[in-house]
Parts: structure tokens; C-alpha cells; sequence
């Protein structure tokens, strides 16, 4: 671990809520704070009350490892938790960090790296290692496109960036409106007004985080609530312009038919097979 001088000071930003793993979120701010390069600043956004022994992880490493934990009263969801807290990031370059993932050890060199290289870029992500969430075993890849252009084109259909691993210069983000209240998918209604406002974008060809997948995951990809949140969405990319009615309609159904009238079991193998 070192702190390249060469590499413009950076903060990383992860919000914990009451029903995270508190031995997962140690694991997630150990895999930070090793890096190659080590974050300028770490920064929790706690969106309400937790429970004594994620408090007591949280403190432990304010103490021990200057994390700084921004206490938000009450449980509001992780985007009006993000909402509030990225204004706060002290540097123009923030990374954003899950509270039940790991990060590969050279995440933020390469990252840093891609925005020496192209100064222009707004966001940038890599792909994701999906593991077992308790061997941490690898059990696939979510891979995302890698130019501005393919970008563009696919967060028409799907969310474009592996939100755990991005990094964006927050006047960008803050430029788009920042982020905003949107279960379940406040990470891409913000790409989505990104690419809508212009926003320069890139992914990285490799795997910077290793997501921890269980059974729930492909549950909570469904019913009325998610499919709804999902429609707002569709009505946001068609009133931007970014699809056409016909693609709204398709995007629709298809969306309908895979969260509301699919059982979970069926929903967790077309999401396995068919978007991996």
C-alpha cells in the first residue's frame, strides 16, 4: 500500500443500514483501506438507527483508522442517504463502495490510472467478480461495456455501470442533480440523467470488486414494488428522448412479465442465464 503522489487525493463513500453484516462491512472497509493506493478520505453514510454491533465496527475503525461516519437520523434508503452525503466528500474524485462487497486490491490504482489518462471522464467502472456470499468462491462475472458510446447505447435497456466499482468526479454528478429517493434503483436514474446531461463515460475491461451474490438477491429483483420503480425508469428514458415508444412498450413487458409473473426460482435462472 502506498501514497502515489502522482495520483490526485480521492474519497470513497459506502452507506450501511441496519440490516448490513457488520463482519461484512469490516471486510469492505479492510479491502479500502489496503489498496494499493489508499483513499484520502473514507467516509460512511449510516442511513438511521444500526444495531450495537454494526455501531461498534463503525466506531472501531473511526478510531483506529480516521473512517469518518456521517450519522443520518433517520432510515430514508440508500439514495436520499447518497443524496446528502456526496456533497459532503471532501475531493472532486469520489469512489463508491458497497457495505457487503470487497474490493480487488488494485481497484483505485487502476481507476485513477484510466482518469490520468483520459482527464475528460466523468465516471468510470470495471466489471464485477460475482462470489458466493459466505466462501466467497467466484461464481460469475457482470460484464458492462467498456466505451462512451456502448455505454450510451446500453443503459437504454439495463443499468451500464457495476455501481460498486465506479468512480466519478462529483461536480459531474452534482451538474446531473445528484442522486435522488428511487428504490432500488437510485445508482441508474443517476446514470441515466448522466448520460442524458452528456457526462463522459468508461468502464475498465477488469474485475474491481468481488459482489457477494445469495439467494435473496434475484428475489428482491421482483414483485410490484420493484417492477414499479422500474416503470418510472422506463418513463424517465422516454421522456429524455433516449428510447422510442416501441422500445418503452418492449422494455415494459418484458420487465412485467420477469418481475411480477415470474416465480423467484424461474426469475433466479433467467437472470443467471440470460443477462450474464
Amino acid at each position: 500500500m502506498h501514497m502515489n503522489l502522482s495520483f490526485p487525493p480521492f474519497s470513497v463513500l459506502m452507506s450501511v443500514y441496519a440490516k448490513d453484516n457488520p463482519v461484512w462491512v469490516a471486510q469492505a472497509l479492510d479491502s479500502v483501506l489496503t489498496n494499493t493506493v489508499r483513499p484520502a478520505e473514507v467516509a460512511v453514510a449510516v442511513d438511521g438507527p444500526v444495531p450495537e454491533e454494526l455501531h461498534k465496527v463503525l466506531e472501531e475503525y473511526a478510531q483506529k483508522q480516521g473512517v469518518i461516519n456521517w450519522y443520518f437520523p433517520q432510515n430514508r434508503g440508500r439514495g436520499a442517504a447518497l443524496q446528502e452525503a456526496v456533497p459532503k466528500c471532501a475531493y472532486e474524485l469520489v469512489a463508491l463502495m458497497d457495505a457487503d462487497d470487497i474490493c480487488l486490491p488494485n481497484r483505485f490504482e487502476k481507476l485513477l490510472h484510466y482518469f490520468q489518462q483520459y482527464p475528460k471522464t466523468d465516471i468510470c467502472g470495471g466489471q464485477n467478480e460475482e462470489v458466493d456470499a459466505q466462501t466467497l468462491q467466484t461464481l460469475s462475472f457482470r460484464r458492462v461495456p467498456l466505451t462512451d458510446e456502448e455505454i450510451k447505447h446500453y443503459v437504454k435497456s439495463r443499468s451500464p455501470f457495476n455501481q460498486q466499482t465506479v468512480m466519478f468526479k462529483k461536480s459531474a454528478v452534482e451538474k446531473a442533480g445528484g442522486y435522488r429517493a428511487f428504490h432500488l434503483f437510485e445508482d441508474y436514474d443517476l446514470w441515466v440523467r448522466m448520460a442524458h446531461n452528456g457526462a463522459k463515460m468508461a468502464n475498465l475491461p477488469d474485475a474491481l470488486v468481488k459482489m457477494r451474490v445469495d439467494e435473496h438477491m434475484f428475489a428482491r429483483r421482483g414483485g410490484w414494488k420493484y417492477f414499479k420503480s422500474n416503470l418510472a425508469l422506463q418513463n424517465e428514458l422516454l421522456q429524455y428522448g433516449m428510447i422510442s415508444p416501441f422500445r418503452y412498450a418492449f422494455n415494459t413487458a418484458v420487465r412485467f412479465t420477469v418481475q411480477v409473473l415470474m416465480p423467484n426460482q424461474l426469475r433466479a435462472k433467467f437472470y443467471k442465464r440470460i443477462l450474464r
